[in-house]
């Protein structure tokens, strides 16, 4: 008797919305290719309490940051958006730019932005985390979030958004800064923004992890969907002058196993 055909043949096949939970089976992804230090780089690895988070200490050299952070200031490459209580720029996919504070009107909205590609000043420092395994099969990530810190902002506990895939990965430039990172009952995800993340359960286990200048972190595992992380306000060390920028990379995989 002939088999019945397991092709798929309708196009919502091809196309499935993104849950908001991920799958079991992408929390708990097989063993990926080790992130590997390469001799002609200086970066060591570092395992932490965390299960999934791994530092990548002095990924880059003082040279190498001096240069991201020119490249920064450059005001004819790079827009800022100021309606944070921080400094934030976006490349990659669109954002939402929060009306001016001192509009009062019930009818101003957020306006949803196209953000430019990942600027081509960038392209070594991706080809670097690509050839250290950083991501999966040697995808490169299409979207960039730079965040500076300064004095004593901060950002709460959160979870990255789960319309992209693992891993998160960020680069720390200047200040040395402890993340700090909550283990959750389930994953769970919830913006800042909307007031959900706060909604998360939590077990009580939380995690101190200090974040070093020129250092990488990357989010595989339960410490991409199962454990919260942010940046603590009242930290020792935190002041008048105190300084901190960050470079989140993350990616939408293309295959069905991430876009459940």
């Amino acid at each position: 008797m002939e088999q019945p055909s397991k092709k798929r043949k309708v196009i919502n096949d091809f196309f499935k919305p993104i849950s908001k939970r991920p799958s079991p089976e992408l929390v708990l992804m097989p063993p990926q290719p080790r992130l590997e230090e390469n001799p002609k780089q200086a970066f060591t690895l570092k395992e932490t309490p965390v299960p999934g988070l791994t530092l990548l200490i002095n990924f880059i050299t003082p040279a190498e940051e001096r240069s991201i952070l020119d490249f920064l200031k450059d005001s004819a490459k790079c827009i800022w958006r100021t309606d944070l209580s921080r400094r934030t720029m976006h490349s990659g996919g669109t954002y939402c730019l929060m009306p001016p504070k001192s509009d009062t009107s019930t009818k101003a909205k957020p306006k949803t932005l196209q953000a430019p590609p990942i600027p081509r000043e960038l392209e070594w420092l991706i080809q670097r985390m690509v050839d250290a395994h950083v991501f999966h099969n040697y995808q490169r990530p299409q979207y960039c979030i730079v965040n500076e810190y300064t004095d004593s902002l901060g950002i709460s506990a959160h979870t990255e958004n789960f319309q992209f895939g693992e891993p998160v990965v960020g680069l720390s430039l200047l200040s040395a800064c402890p993340i700090r990172f909550h283990e959750l009952t389930e994953p769970f995800d919830g913006s800042v923004r909307s007031g959900k993340a706060g909604k998360a359960k939590k077990t009580g286990r939380k995690v101190d992890v200090n974040m070093p200048g020129k250092s990488l972190l990357v989010m595989r595992g339960e410490s991409r969907w199962k454990w919260q992380h942010e940046i603590v306000r009242s930290a020792e060390g935190r002041g008048v002058g105190w300084k901190r920028v960050s470079l989140t990379f993350r990616y939408k995989a293309e295959d069905e196993n991430h876009e459940r």
